[in-house]
């Protein structure tokens, strides 16, 4: 058995943080669910725009859609649909299997709507509506801006990929957000079972300090951090507040390690993936990342649910000078703004293409 087919049977779930036409059109999609343990994908726009920038199979579409009018986000969406429905398809297995709780592939709203509650609602509830899978998560930032859309979000019944999460803290925060409208559609009679994931980035912290501390601290923090969040949310999982809901009928809000690509080319490159093996997780992986845990990959221990020795660890960057909340908050805006960046980048290389082929034509 591969090391993913391993880590899959020990309860992780493995996504694919990817998607590309030619990854649908060419079988390869099916083949890493056949054979490397595949159970989920979730996409951003930096990967959307990677893939229509460098790739002649969105074309075609886009020069019958040019002419209909259509303004260059409600394209995006329409050619993002296209491929994610056919994903979740292939997923409808698992997430059949599993009753819910596998299977899902992710869409993220407009990072533009992120200052407004209301539009990013809206546009969830939109997005899932066109979608028309069951099995599509829709993405929202875990930004202070953003915890209000995702328990209004959750208590309209949208299934939500809470995304850009650092730190414990918001992490709770972002599961409270959940619990909440969770609450609230039970207090309303609703049915409860709501899916979420919370998505934790951990490479950007060993990034963010990689030239600011001893080389013996080297690309640890992320894995320091990512144990802390794991206790917290084993805790939360035993506390009354969640047992009171899941008695109800509410699902747990799964943790997710995103950003778990190795950056520093000195370290292994399936060092996030081994660190952060845990049953009723999911690790959402680079293509790169899946296909060298795939081929070499090794399964130690399980995380501790207490976190381990995290503490220890965290306390050395303290006082190697790391102020680990304010660089929590710092990532995080940066990662919001980054999110635009690749937004306006998508929307320009769209527009681009649709000016090539007005040209052409």
């Amino acid at each position: 058995m591969r090391p993913t087919g391993v880590l899959h049977d020990l309860g992780q779930s493995l996504w694919l943080d990817n998607i590309t036409r030619e990854l649908l059109n060419s079988g390869m999609l099916q083949r890493f669910i056949e054979e490397f343990s595949v159970t989920g994908l979730t996409s951003n726009p930096t990967i959307f725009d990677h893939a229509i920038r460098h790739s002649a199979t969105y074309d075609d579409d886009i020069s019958r859609k040019t002419s209909l009018g259509k303004s260059a986000d409600d394209l995006f969406f329409e050619l993002a649909l296209a491929d994610l429905t056919r994903a979740a398809e292939l997923f409808q297995p698992v997430f059949v299997r599993t009753e819910g709780v596998d299977g899902w592939v992710s869409l993220e709203v407009s990072p533009l709507l992120a200052h407004d509650t209301q539009a990013t609602l809206a546009a969830a509830r939109a997005l899932y509506r066109r979608g028309g899978k069951p099995n599509l998560f829709i993405k929202i930032p875990g930004t202070v801006e953003g915890l209000a859309a995702i328990e209004a979000a959750i208590f309209a019944g949208v299934p939500v990929n809470v995304t850009l999460l650092f730190s414990r803290e918001q992490y709770l925060a972002a599961a409270g957000a959940y619990l909440h409208g969770i609450e609230r559609r039970i207090e309303a009679g609703l049915n409860p079972a709501v899916a979420s994931v919370a998505s934790v980035f951990v490479s950007r912290w060993d990034v963010a300090v990689s030239d600011k501390v001893p080389r013996e601290l080297s690309n640890q923090l992320g894995i320091a951090v990512a144990q802390r969040i794991y206790s917290a949310y084993h805790e939360l999982l035993a506390s009354a507040r969640f047992q009171r809901a899941a008695n109800a009928g509410a699902r747990a809000q799964r943790l997710l390690w995103a950003s778990t690509g190795t950056k520093d080319p000195t370290a292994s490159d399936i060092l996030y993936v081994k660190a952060l093996a845990a049953p009723f997780t999911v690790n959402t992986m680079p293509e790169g990342t899946l296909r060298a845990f795939a081929d070499h990959g090794e399964v130690g221990e399980m995380l501790a649910p207490d976190g381990g020795e995290c503490e220890r660890v965290l306390a050395s960057f303290t006082k190697a000078g790391i102020d680990i909340d304010a660089l929590a908050s710092r990532l995080q805006d940066e990662g919001a703004a980054s999110f635009v960046k690749s937004w306006n980048d998508l929307l320009a290389c769209i527009e681009s293409k649709r000016a090539t082929i007005r040209k052409a034509s």
